[in-house]
């Protein structure tokens, strides 16, 4: 019955016309296939869907330890290194980069990318999702679990592979570095001269005096100022009509039938029993009974090998000396004081010098401003055109021909309003209608109902 589009049938699809009938999921293939005597169809190769029994104890044997054979490692050859031999001659660091090159001034690059508009809004969305709306919450039994707990066992063998330090690693005695202390240096004898090459060589010249630029006096110009635009000059005011609304006038779309109270969502909804989530509750630990083995391989295959402790390298004290002690340095032998005189400055004075009266405070601008009197912009802003005397027109050719049309109703919404007779409804949840025609039939004015295919 819907001739809007907005609703939609939420059953299975039917027959216009139930006869009742089982529908057979043959295929016409099953139906008209001979058989051969004896031969049976092929079966499915697929696995039934059923969970596998523990079948015994994993044994712990992989095939790579049943077909790995041990060998004897053998320690790898060590190649010195070849010594280092720098090259004779010079390096070119000329590239064809550089050689080619021509220098071009670089701008700055324009974007390419349009700007980022974001088109959002604030307000608020009342609405409910689909998913929340048709989800429905199922029963599902928890799945066990396949793992076998096993407890943990220790190995019984020992470990008795060395690894490639222990056969690679060689011993050897640290050779002290060599001293890089300079050998005693003895200062220069006789007095310090602290004349440099600056001050021997330099040459004091005589400064020019600044060259001084005249300031020109400000002359105003005779000709008169145009303060007129070219859209003052340019710009003629043209006699125009208002425009006029083409906006239709609001008018009520809906029908003034009072409202049933019942809904397509209190007729079909069914109230489902909602269960509360089961809770895990873990397990409690027990801790174990048995002690526990701290002793690892490193303990067990460790070797003690007795070992001297290792000379310090500090040296050894020597003879202290019992007589008084000697208070000369090589400084205090050697060092001379010198008498050294203030340097004296080297800026010299300013040939220019600061003025010591009182800053007037008359600038050029001030001395030389003639102040004019402003004369006010003619208007330009266009007279009435439209006497108001006469009334204005506010009809369109929109406004006088628009027939308002009446809305139409949908009827899938109210059925039984629109001229519909509820018929019967099938093993589908189909409901049946019948359409009451207007016309009469002879003399009898009762209207006939008229069967339409059509399913709520």
């Amino acid at each position: 019955l819907c001739c809007c589009g907005r609703h939609r049938c939420c059953q299975r699809t039917t027959k216009i016309y139930d006869d009742g009938v089982q529908p057979s999921h043959k295929t016409e293939y099953l139906e008209n296939y001979p058989g051969y005597g004896t031969v049976c169809p092929p079966e499915s190769c697929k696995p039934k869907p059923q969970l596998q029994k523990d079948l015994g104890r994993m044994d712990g044997t992989t095939t790579f330890k049943s077909d790995y054979l041990p060998y004897e490692v053998v320690t790898r050859p060590f190649r010195p290194p070849a010594e280092y031999r720098p090259k004779s001659g010079k390096i070119d660091l000329g590239t064809v980069y550089q050689r080619d090159y021509n220098p071009h001034k670089v701008g700055p690059v324009t974007l390419a990318r349009p700007r980022e508009r974001k088109h959002t809004s604030g307000a608020k969305v009342d609405t409910i999702p689909t998913y929340r709306d048709h989800y429905r919450l199922w029963k599902s039994q928890r799945t066990e679990s396949c793992k076998v707990e096993r407890e943990y066992e220790p190995p019984s063998e020992r470990f008795g592979n060395p690894s490639t330090f222990q056969d690679d690693y060689i011993p050897r005695q640290p050779n002290p570095p060599p001293s890089c202390k300079p050998c005693d240096f003895k200062p220069p004898e006789g007095p310090f001269d602290a004349n440099t090459i600056h001050r021997t060589a330099y040459v004091a010249h005589e400064l020019e005096p600044l060259f001084v630029r005249p300031r020109e006096e400000y002359k105003p110009s005779d000709q008169p100022f145009e303060d007129l635009t070219t859209h003052q000059r340019d710009f003629k005011g043209m006699p125009g009509e208002q425009a006029k609304s083409c906006k239709p006038e609001n008018r009520k779309v809906g029908s003034d039938d009072p409202f049933k109270g019942t809904t397509e969502f209190q007729d079909r909804y069914q109230p489902y029993l909602v269960t509360a989530p089961e809770f895990h509750k873990p397990r409690e630990y027990v801790p174990p009974t048995d002690k526990m083995d701290l002793k690892s391989t490193n303990s067990l295959d460790y070797i003690k090998h007795k070992a001297a402790p290792r000379a310090p390298i500090k040296p050894a004290p020597g003879r202290r000396n019992t007589g008084p002690f000697q208070g000369k340095t090589t400084t205090k032998e050697d060092y001379q004081p010198w008498s050294v005189c203030p340097r004296g400055l080297i800026k010299k004075e300013e040939e220019i010098q600061k003025p010591t009266g009182r800053f007037s405070s008359l600038t050029t601008f001030r001395s030389h401003y003639i102040p004019h009197q402003a004369n006010p912009p003619q208007s330009f802003k266009p007279a009435h055109t439209v006497p108001a005397a006469v009334p204005f027109k506010d009809e369109t050719l929109y406004h006088t021909e628009y027939t308002p049309k009446k809305p139409e109703v949908c009827p899938a919404h109210q059925p039984d309003a629109q001229g519909y007779v509820y018929v019967n409804t099938d093993s589908q949840g189909h409901k049946f209608y019948r359409k009451v025609s207007t016309e009469c039939s002879g003399s009898n004015s009762s209207p006939i109902p008229e069967e339409v295919p059509a399913v709520s």
